[in-house]
């Protein structure tokens, strides 16, 4: 029941402005979709609200109906956008394990340095299929490929793949360091963890890209003693990992585009919403949640550090793809 009040001297209703403005359909559902994402569930919506300073009292149903309409109006809002209007220089593509489904959500970086959601997609795995499927996608909706895109990935091949059929020769892969070390140190004891992690890291920490391949090198004869597949591991791929290097921008950008870290914050900051629900009824429930969260962290995401180097990226990409068509 909604509150009411009545003058009783003249003997009418007492309008409360404070119930008007929150019963506006846009405004009351965009209320619901922050408190439910911030923690609150339907069930104890209407007990809650009742604490609240101009609140407004709703049965479960209500809210679950709201909740569902204005999480809707988020992923059409998200999954919909124009991409034509952004000026993009790198795109980061990674997937979230997402209760028994990947979640493989695309991070663009603009030239000035921030950070947009460009979308996600539901698959099982990071197959080839998938991701050709949602990058065509996104271009559709006007993600601009004619400049140069540094694209940034983990080791998957058909991640890889699927881009290097989509964007042809408009894009240059760029692997997590990170993500190659972890790779390799798995094959080695335990014992030997912490000792090969640091022995990599100061070899991908050379300024220059002469400087860390030989470094690199260096470690190869020690690995193959202690573990052929470790030795392959470093091998495979090697040469994507020291992009940044052979662009001559890896002590600018390094610290942004070295790691994960870039996208690994937008995933965890997702779970802080999507950690609260621990029963999810079908995918539809799954992405609008992803959506409405991604959307709400958006704005708080900060430029990326080195941005003002951007330029110069776009500039080195360029050189650098006009040699590969040369060569080939």
């Amino acid at each position: 029941m909604a509150p009411r009040v009545r003058d009783s001297v003249k003997n009418t209703e007492v309008p409360l402005h404070s119930l008007e403005r929150l019963q506006k359909p846009r405004n009351a559902d965009e209320l619901v979709l922050k408190r439910i994402l911030y923690g609150l569930s339907c069930r104890n919506y209407e007990t809650c609200a009742e604490s609240i300073p101009e609140a407004f009292g709703i049965s479960p149903s209500t809210i679950s109906r709201r909740f569902i309409k204005v999480s809707s109006r988020r992923l059409k809002e998200l999954l919909e956008r124009d991409l034509s209007e952004y000026d993009f220089v790198t795109l980061f593509i990674d997937g979230k394990s997402f209760a028994e489904d990947e979640m493989i959500i695309s991070l663009g970086v603009m030239i000035t340095g921030e950070k947009i959601v460009l979308g996600f997609v539901q698959a099982a795995t990071e197959n080839e299929r998938v991701i050709k499927s949602f990058l065509n996608h996104l271009i559709e909706r006007g993600l601009i490929i004619e400049q140069e895109l540094l694209c940034v990935i983990d080791g998957a091949k058909g991640l890889r793949s699927a881009i290097t059929k989509v964007f042809a020769d408009k894009a240059i892969i760029h692997r997590f360091q990170w993500h190659k070390r972890e790779n390799v140190v798995r094959y080695l004891p335990k014992a030997l963890h912490p000792q090969w992690r640091r022995k990599l890291q100061r070899a991908y920490e050379k300024p220059t890209y002469q400087e860390a391949k030989a470094a690199l090198n260096r470690l190869k004869p020690e690995l193959k003693l202690l573990n052929e597949s470790a030795l392959a591991s470093l091998e495979e791929g090697l040469e994507e990992t020291l992009t940044l290097h052979r662009l001559g921008l890896f002590p600018q950008l390094g610290i942004s585009l070295k790691t994960t870290n870039c996208i690994e914050c937008v995933m965890s900051l997702v779970d802080q919403y999507t950690d609260k629900n621990d029963h999810w009824r079908n995918s539809s429930q799954k992405h609008r949640w992803v959506a409405s969260a991604l959307l709400e962290i958006e704005p708080r995401l900060r430029r990326i550090k080195g941005y003002r180097h951007l330029p110069t990226l776009r500039q080195a990409l360029k050189q650098r793809l006009e040699l590969v068509k040369e060569a080939a």
